[in-house]
């Protein structure tokens, strides 16, 4: 049986908040979108750091594809297990002097002054299939617009093919018709890829274009609560 790409169990932490982080029961299958609502961005932070092994749970466990975290003992199984997870954060810096095609390249070299030609290959496809337009491959980053920066730091994300994805409020600061061509290109992405990906956001029309299951967290319970369509959605912020 294949194992799930992401599932947490009773997980407790202690991280600041006005209560602990809870979360009951997760599970994502390989493949799987899926979208939880409700997260504000210090929580978003933190379930990346669970997920990525970043962190440890204060009770309960998490497991990517079958193998928990708190199994992960040092540094050089850490790097290993953390190649098959991709994250698109606002915490990701983007090196705003360099082009596009230079911010691709660094998960391949640190030679990016020019990239050697077989990477800037790989970069300007993956700029291409995230949708950055192809004019803007060698402009610097300050010239993208926000859009054109969560679609870069997605391009990043994939450039060393993980098999889950975790994206923390991707829709935060964009505009909302650009919002929605990016919840749809994801899709179809991690459709295409077959990539698992959790989306953690505070917008549940972002997330029902974006995922294929949409869960409402519960903070005091830790509950995730499946969406049940149109009511969800427009209630689900309030």
């Amino acid at each position: 049986m294949t194992p799930a790409a992401l599932h947490i169990a009773s997980v407790s932490k202690q991280y600041g908040g006005l209560r602990p982080l809870r979360i009951e029961h997760l599970t994502v299958a390989p493949g799987d979108q899926v979208a939880i609502v409700g997260l504000d961005a210090a929580a978003a932070e933190m379930v990346t750091a669970l997920v990525t092994g970043a962190t440890l749970p204060d009770a309960g466990t998490v497991s990517i594809f079958g193998r928990s975290t708190a199994d992960v003992h040092d540094s050089g199984e850490w790097l290993a297990f953390i190649d098959q997870i991709g994250v698109v954060s606002e915490r990701s810096v983007l090196l705003e002097s360099l082009s596009v095609v230079q911010n691709l390249s660094m998960p391949f070299t640190l030679e990016i002054e020019p990239p050697p030609d077989s990477v800037r290959i790989a970069a300007i496809a993956l700029a291409r299939e995230v949708g950055v337009p192809e004019d803007a491959a060698d402009a610097p980053i300050t010239r993208l617009d926000r859009a054109n920066q969560i679609r870069v730091r997605l391009a990043r994300a994939l450039a060393l093919e993980p098999r889950l994805v975790v994206l923390e409020h991707p829709s935060a600061y964009v505009e909302r018709s650009h919002a929605q061509a990016i919840a749809a290109d994801l899709k179809a992405i991690a459709s295409r890829r077959r990539l698992a990906t959790l989306l953690l956001t505070a917008d549940a029309q972002f997330a029902s274009g974006a995922a294929t299951r949409v869960l409402k967290w519960e903070p005091a319970t830790g509950k995730l609560r499946e969406s049940t369509g149109w009511f969800f959605r427009r209630n689900v912020c309030l």
